[in-house]
């Protein structure tokens, strides 16, 4: 099986998948990918990076629209997916699954963490560890005290807000979100991408 690693992936932030790729005899190249972190190498793909060898061009992102379906998007964790969605970065990840779905491409946003969310369902009950944070500085403040340390602008994402916003997007773009452990998350990219990998939770 031969894969295609975005190139925009830093490549020293994914040792586990990148690890079991190599354990599982999974060849990976980093190209520019449109949509998604990971795509199959099919005919369609390799067509795109023959054409471009033989004219001794380099592949740009945009080659690979209309050469594959399924693209697997991954989060290092929670805090990475509220930015997505409920932070600065929500108009190019909105654009993204728009792309994907314009083009027919499924796109899975696979979000690792080590928080027990398996779920949407579970993202309802996530509890921000920013929140906590959040919290104390404003209860310190209303009582007078800790005012040399400021209060951020903006309320953390709480769980359900996030959920909603998941939901949402499901809806409205076709993108699903799912979730696993990061020591699982080689395995659950093989697995979304149709191979036969059990990503586990």
């Amino acid at each position: 099986m031969k894969l295609i690693e975005d190139k925009g992936q830093q490549a020293d932030k994914h040792i586990q998948k990148k690890q079991f790729f190599e354990d599982n005899d999974i060849e990976v190249y980093r190209l520019p990918l449109p949509v998604g972190d990971y795509i199959v190498v099919n005919e369609k793909v390799q067509d795109v990076i023959d054409r471009k060898a033989r004219r001794n061009t380099e592949v740009k992102k945009m080659d690979f629209l209309g050469s594959y379906d399924v693209s697997v998007d991954t989060k290092k964790d929670m805090q990475e997916i509220v930015g997505n969605i409920c932070g600065k970065q929500h108009a190019r990840f909105r654009d993204e699954c728009i792309l994907a779905q314009n083009n027919g491409i499924k796109l899975y946003v696979l979000i690792e963490n080590t928080d027990g969310v398996k779920s949407i369902d579970d993202v309802f009950r996530w509890q921000n560890p920013r929140m906590h944070r959040y919290n104390k500085i404003a209860y310190m403040h209303n009582i007078g005290k800790w005012l040399n340390v400021a209060l951020p602008k903006a309320k953390p994402t709480s769980g359900e807000t996030l959920a909603k916003a998941m939901l949402t997007m499901q809806l409205k773009y076709g993108v699903e979100f799912v979730f696993c452990r990061p020591e699982n998350a080689g395995a659950k990219v093989i697995e979304l991408l149709g191979g036969k990998e059990d990503g586990g939770e």
